[in-house]
């Protein structure tokens, strides 16, 4: 029997090759079949961060959920003659959570590896896990989602060789007991809590800057923006949660100094066991004193990342910190949305309207920029200072500062 340990999965264990899955979405309740298609978008880009190449979609609308299958009998045998006919299908991937029984039946139905969207958004976390708070994270988000599930996903584990869903906790045959696993639970929360004051003397030992954090759904160009603001070299790419540990940067403009943040990108239906583990990192942002929420204006639902993010904000109490919206990706907006003919003026009489319209619509300050083309980046700062100045006039009411 192998075991897979998340602490070494980059190195041992864990064989890479691209999965080829298929992916099931569901409409229900006041959802409409243009959302999930969004919804499912997102879907397929999680696989593809999780190394999952995605070869056909198959969407139902159902009153609610099958209890015991999630999908009906008919979209059942459509998948499974599907599966049937390409052999390289080797999992299905669904856009919500599954319990126990429900991947039970559907393994037995479709012979094939069952991966709900929260155990894909864990494997993606497991990979991009660094530090030992990041694994440890992990790894005890990962035992509480499984611990419900154990009857239904260990004797699944065992006819298995790794791959997106199975990266995780090691597994052996004794561990299968609920005791154990929550045996377990208890230790990494142990661990967690010792990494976490340790954690809280770095941050008292920043001295009184002030805190900024950047925020916002995973893959809006936070990172590429830390990198623009601070000038330095903080990893960045074009997937899903590329930045799972929070980097800290101090930076100086105008004479007035500040610590810059950035953190994990939110996701909609973010696992919960991944907000609790999560929290800590996320300390960042509770303690932060001013937020630069930033937002990819370019994609075609960002309301609905904008919520998304203020919902987990305020799952965080952070939702009522002094707060700049950057909507990045000017750039991307203005080619898929105005007319090439339209003259200069025109456009930026266009682009103020917005503004305004949003600053109505989201209750705060705002700003377009193009990080990638450092477009708006002198008007950033110029409003960031004011909004650095006026925190540290709150902290500090009667010091003299240099600027």
């Amino acid at each position: 029997m192998k075991e897979w340990n998340l602490s070494n999965q980059a190195t041992k264990g864990l064989k890479e090759e691209t999965e080829h899955a298929v992916l099931v979405g569901l409409i229900y309740g006041m959802q409409t079949e243009e959302q999930l298609q969004e919804y499912l978008n997102e879907l397929e880009f999680l696989a593809l961060t999780a190394g999952a190449k995605s070869l056909r979609r198959f969407v139902q609308r159902l009153p609610r959920p099958h209890p015991r299958t999630f999908i009906g009998s008919g979209k059942m045998l459509e998948i499974k003659k599907y599966i049937d006919e390409h052999e390289e299908v080797n999992m299905v991937i669904f856009d919500d959570d599954l319990s126990g029984k429900q991947v039970s039946a559907l393994e037995s139905e479709l012979k094939v590896k069952i991966v709900d969207r929260s155990s894909l958004i864990l494997d993606i976390f497991a990979r991009r896990a660094q530090t030992a708070q990041a694994k440890t994270q992990v790894e005890l988000a990962q035992l509480q989602y499984l611990l419900p599930r154990l009857r239904g996903l260990w004797t699944h584990l065992e006819r298995q060789r790794g791959g997106i869903g199975m990266r995780g906790p090691g597994e052996k045959e004794i561990e299968t007991d609920r005791r154990i696993v929550r045996d377990k639970i208890a230790l990494l929360k142990k661990q967690l809590e010792k990494i976490d004051r340790q954690a809280v003397t770095q941050r008292k030992s920043r001295g009184e800057l002030i805190r900024v954090a950047l925020v916002g759904y995973t893959n809006v160009g936070k990172s590429t923006l830390m990198n623009v603001l601070s000038k330095s070299d903080v990893f960045a790419e074009n997937k899903l949660f590329a930045t799972l540990d929070t980097t800290v940067r101090k930076v100086v403009y105008e004479g007035v100094p500040f610590l810059l943040s950035d953190t994990v990108g939110f996701i909609r239906k973010l696992p919960h066991h991944l907000v609790e583990s999560f929290k800590s990192t996320l300390d960042e942002v509770r303690e932060s004193d001013i937020l630069l929420h930033v937002v990819d204006i370019g994609h075609s639902r960002y309301e609905e990342h904008v919520n998304t993010v203020n919902e987990t904000l305020e799952e965080l109490g952070a939702r009522n910190k002094p707060t700049l919206l950057v909507f990045n990706k000017i750039d991307i907006y203005r080619q898929e949305n105005f007319d090439k003919l339209l003259d200069a003026p025109t456009k930026r009489d266009i682009e103020q309207e917005l503004l305004a319209s949003l600053k109505n619509q989201f209750e705060h300050d705002n700003i377009f920029i193009s990080a990638m083309n450092r477009e708006g980046i002198d008007e950033l700062r110029e409003k960031l200072v004011v909004m650095v100045k006026r925190e540290y006039q709150v902290r500090f009411p009667y010091e003299v500062r240099p600027w």
